[in-house]
């Protein structure tokens, strides 16, 4: 059994633990559900060996039922069908542009957002290319339970103008990537989206 699969595990139990939490507050069930909560976020600290007075801090109190976080991505690809990537600040490694969804925003919205910020590129999201279930992938253990939501998009202006959080820009052809922040995207990933371009329609689910 991989570690992989048990963190899966722990985070289903986290999130019933934290549902029980929020719809059971005024009951006697409400004490087991928190105890189960500890529970899980101990045998997160022993897999991901951070203490877990650290999990606490990373995770917001619970007030609603928890979901999964969204990020969202971009892949641009120039005539030469080369990616646009950028280097991540936090890694020095490279990903395709991209972050968190913005509350408030819809999902199309932030990626315009992310792109600009982290590339100096204005873009227009032309398709869904990909909704990417990070268990289903060989990402390294996080702690978040996450899906991916990858937008095909063309550059409407701008130019290379990376912020505080991005090294550098660049164009990169799929067969001579860069070092990839694999946290962010893999390169089974990348070939999986470039296929999907090929298609008139094409898009993937988890």
């Amino acid at each position: 059994m991989s570690s992989t699969f048990l963190l899966n595990m722990i985070k289903q139990v986290k999130s019933i633990a934290e549902a029980g939490m929020v719809y059971n507050a005024e009951n006697y069930d409400a004490e087991r559900y928190e105890e189960l909560r500890q529970i899980a976020l101990e045998m997160m600290s022993v897999l991901s060996q951070k203490d877990v007075e650290v999990l606490e801090d990373f995770f917001l109190p619970v007030e609603d039922y928890p979901t999964p976080k969204v990020d969202v991505r971009a892949l641009i690809l120039n005539k030469k069908k080369e990616i646009l990537m950028v280097k991540e600040q936090i890694d020095g490694k490279w990903t395709i542009p991209g972050g968190w969804a913005e509350i408030g925003m819809t999902a199309s919205e932030s990626i315009v957002k992310e792109v600009h910020e982290e590339a100096g590129f204005t873009v227009r999201p032309v398709r869904l290319l990909a909704v990417l279930d990070k268990k289903c992938h060989q990402h390294p253990p996080e702690a978040y339970y996450l899906y991916k939501m990858v937008f095909y998009c063309e550059i409407q202006d701008g130019d290379f103008d990376p912020n505080f959080d991005i090294q550098a820009v660049d164009w990169f052809p799929l067969n001579a990537l860069p070092e990839l922040s694999t946290d962010r995207i893999l390169e089974s990933q990348l070939q999986l989206l470039c296929g999907l371009m090929e298609k008139e329609n094409g898009v993937y689910f988890d």
